[in-house]
């Protein structure tokens, strides 16, 4: 069986009244978790496996005296765990001899050394 959703609008206008219909909707058979939400803080959330919802809407009717309706009842899908992506694969590094980039997180090509002077010609010499 398929764990489901249900929310319940209810006649909740005191604290006392939201503790006792959410203590008697712990009790009932199947129910994983409880909450109370809504603007108003007037709906009950439960969610569960194999919940008798006709049952538990009369229950609270009877014990809470107060009104209570369903408003919807939904199948909860469980979460997939995301697929990793593979990884790029890794460019050789084009700086000669030991590399550091790694640890530096970039890659730096070596710029060659200029030396300009003014010789007669006017142009420049690359070391």
């Amino acid at each position: 069986m398929a764990k489901q959703k249900i929310v319940i609008k209810m006649t909740m206008p005191t604290a006392k009244s939201r503790a006792r219909a959410m203590a008697l909707a712990a009790r009932a058979s199947g129910v994983g978790s409880i909450g109370i939400t809504g603007d108003l803080k007037d709906r009950l959330e439960v969610v569960g496996e194999g919940i008798d919802i006709t049952c538990l809407v009369h229950c609270l009717r009877k014990k809470v005296c107060c009104h209570a309706e369903i408003l919807q009842v939904e199948e909860v899908k469980d979460k997939k765990p995301e697929k990793k992506k593979p990884e790029e694969e890794k460019k050789p590094c084009p700086c000669p001899g030991p590399c550091r980039c790694a640890a530096v997180g970039y890659c730096h090509a070596p710029m060659p050394m200029v030396l300009c002077e003014d010789p007669p010609e006017g142009i420049c010499r690359v070391m």
